[in-house]
């Protein structure tokens, strides 16, 4: 698992133009699963712990709103970055990206979710 994790993380870093961070964590507990960030004052675990409330706080909408739907991503976009909350189709997890807002944010989530796939699949 730490294996795959560690792949999703270097084909991000390594792939996707204007990467600044991703987090990988876990719904129901709020832990990280792994993280990395190019920039030592971005804390991508402590921006995933404010993120899983984010979510949280739409499930708890779409519950209410007795809607059939499931969150594939949450998107906002600040005045330099683009931080993507990407929820796991189980919804156990959910990735958090964040890139520069120059990169190319279709190309961004298609990276995103063409890289996680091996982790769909593996928990």
């Amino acid at each position: 698992m730490k294996e795959i994790l560690r792949d999703l993380i270097e084909n991000l870093k390594n792939n996707v133009p204007g990467f600044i961070a991703v987090s990988i964590t876990d719904i129901s507990s709020g832990e990280s699963l792994d993280s990395f960030t190019t920039d030592e004052n971005f804390d991508p675990n402590l921006a995933s712990a404010f993120n899983l409330e984010v979510v949280k706080a739409k499930l708890k909408a779409i519950k209410a709103l007795n809607l059939n739907e499931e969150i594939q991503d949450i998107t906002i976009t600040l005045s330099s970055q683009f931080h993507i909350i990407n929820v796991a189709p189980s919804g156990a997890y959910f990735i958090y990206l964040a890139v520069s807002s120059s990169a190319d944010l279709s190309m961004t989530k298609s990276l995103l979710n063409n890289y996680k796939a091996e982790l769909i699949n593996a928990l």
